[in-house]
């Protein structure tokens, strides 16, 4: 199918390899690249190629292996998909022919893909770091491509930097030698045998160091942290095996895991062999990992079977979600799995909320025409398509009767793409004996319509673990400040980390239209001492509770957070909530401008957004 996100046109040629040769400039901020992309014709007598690309300065295409020269043009920007490259073919191809382009270019010192961070923006304040976002539709500017994930290619890489410094990709690393030509650069090579589309090529430089945490795994990271790292981390190999229990043999070798500089504008990124995340999950106590067992659900779900475009990204999250609440269940039992869902009831309540002037991207199945796929990221896809699995599962008959399933269509569509109609197709031939039941199911609304779900799931779930949080919430909302004084540290001394994050999530839902009073969020902090937690999750709802009620202590903590991590989750919403307050909305707005270049592109111009600021 056609994919409104992308000019190229894999019905007529489709790459199947890409060999990437990348020299990292940091004085330039730019990569200067040498790429072969091999494809299969499938027109007989197509006259050009189109790839996607955004900002790229191309200086030659050739065809291999006579290397002739051929015709190339850059057609009109546009605002959210950069600009075609079109190439004229050599004449004649037929359908079935093989055909290689050689294509050499520089990247921009602007590319939206790269984050480019001096010496003083790491942990060892020593050496410079770059690393690479890719998704969704960021590959286009730092290679000319089929930038859509419904065209999958193997790939392989040479990678030249600083000899200083260690380059990493999403691929296997299959070997490394000083430069013939310059002694003070150290080439690195990578392949990636499995098929992927380009949103999944990923490239991270700095002074790294790896620490082997299980058989498969290492993780890898600053100097500096690498100690800490590998404590939080350790429990990777549990979670893989948890998962191959339920899909299937993970096929991809190596699951590295790479902690980012904070700037990293999301939880993770689940680049095939090595994972990028967040610094915010080191909390200490291993308690945010459960990230990391939804970036090893993307193993299957995202990376082996894909959706075929970004329209149909609830494929991806919705069943990776899914998944990982299933790891999560198989490690800390099935009342933890329930307790996810029902802070992911309250996380779309949220995310939907703040679709108000837009609910068409509130659909499971969105339209993408025009829109880049960023404009439309939310929690919806993750939350409201794990809600859907749920209650398919439960209207099936179960886990015993839905995992099958499950763990069937992984297999089926392992290496390929999906859309919505495609699944659907699969599960019901797979129940065909349980065809009347599929039907009596809402496909339009839950798929097709905007908001909520039609059925009221959180009403589903076993809320054991959640019942102490409500009713601790609901006693602050009540309380009159007379009564303030009667709570204590005892409240919460037998709360985990996950049900403190939980009890905060039902003040902010509860307090949206009618804030805490600041004596509340005072007597709150002398009793449990929200301020010194340095779990992120806890830190940033806390956060948002105060700047909510206008408590002007706050506002420099917020400020401070805000400077630590560049976390969309987090900076987003924080920044929103100072904006929204009338004492704190100029502070909100001269920070941003001041510390601009501190965030990730992909978080800058989002926060620009909500912020109003060109």
């Amino acid at each position: 199918m056609s994919d409104p996100c992308s000019f190229s046109r894999p019905e007529e040629c489709l790459c199947t390899n890409i060999t990437w040769n990348v020299s990292v400039d940091f004085a330039s901020k730019v990569l200067v690249c040498d790429v072969e992309l091999d494809f299969l014709v499938k027109k007989d007598n197509v006259a050009s190629l189109v790839l996607d690309t955004r900002d790229l300065n191309v200086q030659s295409v050739a065809v291999r292996p006579s290397n002739d020269q051929l015709t190339f043009s850059l057609g009109s920007k546009h605002k959210a998909f950069g600009t075609p490259l079109e190439i004229s073919l050599p004449p004649g191809l037929k359908s079935g022919a093989r055909l290689s382009i050689a294509i050499s270019y520089r990247t921009s010192p602007d590319a939206s893909a790269l984050q480019w961070l001096t010496p003083e923006q790491t942990s060892g304040k020593k050496h410079p770091y770059m690393f690479t976002q890719c998704q969704a539709i960021h590959a286009r500017s730092i290679i000319p491509c089929q930038d859509s994930p419904g065209v999958k290619a193997t790939y392989s890489a040479k990678v030249s930097v600083p000899k200083d410094l260690v380059a990493l990709m999403s691929a296997a690393r299959t070997g490394s030698e000083l430069d013939h030509q310059k002694q003070d650069l150290m080439t690195y090579q990578f392949e990636q045998k499995v098929a992927i589309p380009s949103y999944l090529i990923a490239l991270v430089v700095g002074a790294l160091k790896g620490r082997q945490v299980g058989p498969r795994s290492h993780v890898w990271t600053e100097q500096e942290m690498v100690e800490e790292c590998a404590y939080e981390f350790a429990e990777m190999e549990q979670m893989i095996s948890a998962a191959e229990s339920l899909v299937g043999e993970y096929v991809w070798g190596p699951y590295d895991l790479l902690i980012l500089p904070p700037s990293f504008p999301y939880g993770g990124m689940e680049n095939p062999c090595l994972t990028f995340v967040t610094p915010t999950l080191l909390a200490g106590d291993r308690s945010l990992t459960g990230v990391i067992a939804h970036e090893i659900s993307h193993s299957w779900t995202g990376n082996l079977v894909t959706n075929s475009t970004w329209e149909h990204f609830w494929l991806n999250e919705g069943f990776t979600v899914f998944l990982e609440r299933k790891i999560i269940g198989r490690m800390k039992g099935e009342q933890m799995r329930q307790f996810g869902f029902i802070g992911g009831w309250k996380t779309l309540m949220d995310a939907v909320s703040k679709f108000a002037d837009n609910m068409s991207l509130t659909k499971l199945v969105v339209s993408l025409k025009d829109t880049d796929p960023d404009d439309a990221f939310s929690s919806v896809p993750y939350e409201k398509g794990s809600c859907f699995l749920v209650y398919l599962e439960q209207l099936l008959g179960g886990p015993e009767v839905f995992e099958p399933f499950f763990r069937k269509y992984i297999d089926t569509y392992k290496y390929k793409t999906c859309t919505t109609d495609e699944w659907k197709t699969f599960l019901f031939d797979y129940f065909k004996d349980k065809t009347n039941i599929l039907e009596t199911v809402d496909w339009e609304a839950w798929l097709r319509k905007p908001g909520m779900p039609p059925v009221n799931m959180i009403e589903r779930y076993d809320s054991s673990l959640a019942d102490a949080c409500i009713s601790l919430c609901q006693k602050w909302i009540n309380a009159s400040e007379k009564e303030l004084n009667s709570f204590s540290s005892q409240d919460i001394a037998s709360f985990t980390s996950p049900q403190k994050v939980e009890f905060l999530a039902q003040l902010l839902a509860k307090t949206s239209s009618s804030p805490l009073s600041v004596a509340h969020l005072q007597a709150m902090q002398n009793a449990y001492q929200f301020n010194s937690y340095k779990n992120s999750e806890i830190k940033f709802r806390w956060l948002r509770l105060c700047v909510r009620s206008g408590w002007a202590d706050a506002f420099q903590p917020t400020v401070d957070f805000l400077l630590s991590q560049g976390r969309m989750k987090f900076t987003r919403p924080l920044y929103e909530e100072l904006f929204k307050c009338e004492k704190s909305k100029d502070l909100a707005v001269t920070t941003f401008k001041k510390h601009r270049a501190f965030y990730h592109p992909i978080c800058s111009a989002m926060v620009a957004k909500d912020l109003g600021i060109d």
